[in-house]
């Protein structure tokens, strides 16, 4: 039996340029409801996006852009929809520290990823940001915390790129070997995989 990981993984790729065809209010709301069925923490779903569409609300794209690093403003401005992903800090049943909703963030995140992989978008999530001034901004409450950015939209075609950033762009993916990451029984064992 030949065994392959989904084409969705295999192919998702964060790109930095985008077309200019919009994202409808259908393709966003399946890819938050795809974030929003993410396993979570005691079931805490601890995720919350503030999202912006370039056209629709230009004022609130510039704030979150504005939260962005210079060098990633520099190719997220191009991207049709724009969000931040937060997370609720303290768990609802008791008011103590959540220490895993980052990690929850970050699957919800990966799963709208993969949604929007099967959409035919690409989604390019940023460490690159000032959550600082995301949460200000953005009227983030008390008790929630800006996590990462994120652009998405429809890759851009790469014949109508310049031919540099063409090759950039057309570079394979690079993951670590399996054997240096997974290990058996202990650190550094071989996995057999």
């Amino acid at each position: 039996m030949s065994l392959e990981i989904h084409s969705s993984i295999q192919n998702r790729k964060s790109v930095r340029f985008f077309s200019e065809k919009t994202i409808t209010k259908e393709i966003l709301t399946l890819l938050f409801e795809a974030a929003r069925w993410s396993p979570s923490c005691f079931n805490e779903q601890p995720w919350r996006f503030i999202y912006t569409l370039q056209k629709e609300n230009p004022d609130g794209y510039g704030k979150i852009l504005d939260c962005l690093a210079t060098a990633n403003q520099s190719w997220a401005s191009n991207a049709p929809l724009l969000l931040i992903a937060c997370t609720k800090t303290n768990f609802t049943y008791n008011n103590r520290p959540n220490t895993h909703s980052v990690y929850d963030v970050g699957q919800s995140m990966a799963i709208l990823s993969i949604q929007a992989e099967v959409l035919g978008l690409s989604v390019h999530q940023m460490a690159g940001f000032d959550p600082k001034q995301a949460e200000e901004l953005l009227s983030i409450p008390d008790g929630f915390r800006a996590i990462t950015a994120a652009a998405a939209g429809y890759p851009a075609n790469l014949n109508d790129l310049p031919s540099k950033i063409q090759a950039k762009e057309s570079e394979p993916r690079k993951r670590h070997p399996l054997q240096d990451c997974v290990f058996e029984g202990k650190w550094g064992g071989n996995s057999g995989l």
